[in-house]
């Protein structure tokens, strides 16, 4: 499968996605078309000694070397009852490909991110792996959050706030900077990252819906700027409710709030995808988890 050459992409703003709705023991997940790059029926795999429990091992696919993650251990599902015939979905994150091992591949559905509720805490356990639940008319599917897995695979591949550091000594800033990241362990990595960078004025949201509607009450208060209030926003693209693309496109059309400044920071920044960002007006675009690059940008905008 390629998610480009199908035709398949959505145009930009739109507040929907496509997702691959695949199985697992007994339970329905999904996860966003835009992250795959094809199926494949398993090929051989090289087991690596002392790799991660929930790597199988690695294929060589075309030549290239690609880790296996074994979904049904992550999740802690039912085996599978004939393995001859899952299916390989070859992701890429951040300029990596993985492939993840699931028992079957059901269908691709174009869906709206307004049918996507975040699970909250009790549901979610300890290792929350679903950036939502996906609600259809007769059933439900989990969205799993593929980046969470992976770094908890390879925690560096995370990012983290100390690499701020790497930029020198900085002042403190009194700018506000609007935060819209539905992963709490994101936001507050993001929110640690704006603090080490001089950026303490930082209000943050857990998906795009929350964060628009802040601005637009910000925005209806006539006596003042908006942008006097708030000097950039920062938002990543997945998001239940609204979307980052969808956020943008909205910020950009508003009379009083087309001006303010809009980075997206997310997984899905690649060579592929960058005209999506900018065809909703985005400012900026880094890929996660390119910390350093992130305050860049920021003091570009705002110092």
């Amino acid at each position: 499968m390629d998610n480009q050459s199908n035709g398949i992409l959505l145009e930009s703003g739109t507040n929907e996605l496509e997702v691959i709705l695949f199985g697992l023991g007994r339970g329905s997940f999904a996860i966003n078309v835009l992250k795959t790059r094809e199926i494949i029926t398993p090929l051989p795999i090289m087991k690596i000694p002392n790799s991660h429990q929930y790597v199988e091992g690695v294929i060589s696919l075309r030549g290239e070397i690609i880790p296996v993650v074994k979904l049904s251990d992550v999740i802690q599902s039912e085996q599978s009852k004939d393995p001859q015939n899952d299916r390989f979905i070859v992701a890429e994150l951040n300029g990596m490909k993985i492939a993840f091992r699931v028992h079957s591949v059901n269908r691709i559905q174009r869906i709206s991110w307004e049918q996507i509720e975040k699970p909250n805490e009790l549901s979610a356990g300890k290792q929350p792996y679903a950036t939502g639940i996906i609600k259809f008319d007769q059933e439900m599917s989990i969205l799993l959050d593929i980046e969470r897995i992976v770094v908890e695979i390879n925690p560096d591949l995370g990012g983290s706030a100390d690499s701020i550091q790497t930029l020198g000594p900085r002042e403190r800033s009194a700018k506000r900077i609007v935060v819209a990241e539905d992963s709490a362990v994101l936001r507050s990595l993001l929110i640690d990252t704006l603090s080490e960078a001089g950026y303490e004025n930082v209000k943050s949201f857990q998906n795009g819906r929350e964060a628009w509607e802040y601005l637009v009450e910000l925005a209806e208060d006539e006596s003042t700027n908006p942008t006097e209030k708030v000097q950039l926003l920062l938002t990543d693209i997945e998001m239940p409710q609204m979307d980052g693309h969808h956020l943008t496109l909205r910020v950009k059309q508003h009379a009083r709030l087309k001006e303010l400044p809009v980075i997206i920071f997310s997984s899905l920044i690649t060579d592929d995808l960058f005209h999506k960002g900018e065809k909703v007006g985005a400012s900026a675009q880094v890929s996660k988890p390119k910390l350093v690059d992130l305050v860049k940008e920021i003091d570009k905008f705002i110092l």
